[in-house]
């Protein structure tokens, strides 16, 4: 029965994914290169595997949003500054990378609303 209130939201994240697989790759190469593209390759591989949403399995999913949803980007630290200084915000995939944050995170409510453990506390954060 556990598994059984996953499924729903599950499926839903894992349609997702997989309908978005090449734009989310791309938009992850373009705002954290190389590393943030293997990051998003194992998510995706994860996820595809998954009958559950396990704690490592979130926080990828929590990183993803953080990564599209540009939120440290300011931060002169990290490796996304110097990727996101790179982007012309006139080039169209701007605007498809912001859509992606914002489905991505509507399924992340999906998601939370059938958790047994909410996870969205953790993009407060973010």
């Amino acid at each position: 029965m556990f598994d059984q209130n996953y499924q729903g939201p599950l499926n839903r994240l894992k349609e997702f994914l997989q309908l978005y697989s090449e734009e989310l790759q791309n938009a992850s190469l373009l705002l954290g290169g190389k590393p943030a593209l293997k990051a998003a390759a194992d998510l995706l591989d994860d996820v595809r595997e998954a009958d559950r949403p396990t704690r490592r399995l979130k926080a990828g999913l929590v990183r993803l949003y953080e990564l599209l949803s540009l939120q440290h980007v300011h931060d002169p630290d990290r490796p996304e500054a110097a990727y996101f200084a790179d982007l012309d915000p006139a080039a169209h995939y701007v605007e498809d990378i912001c859509l992606l944050a914002e489905a991505l995170l509507d399924v992340l409510y999906e998601i939370n609303e059938h958790a047994g453990r909410p996870f969205l506390p953790l993009l407060a954060a973010a």
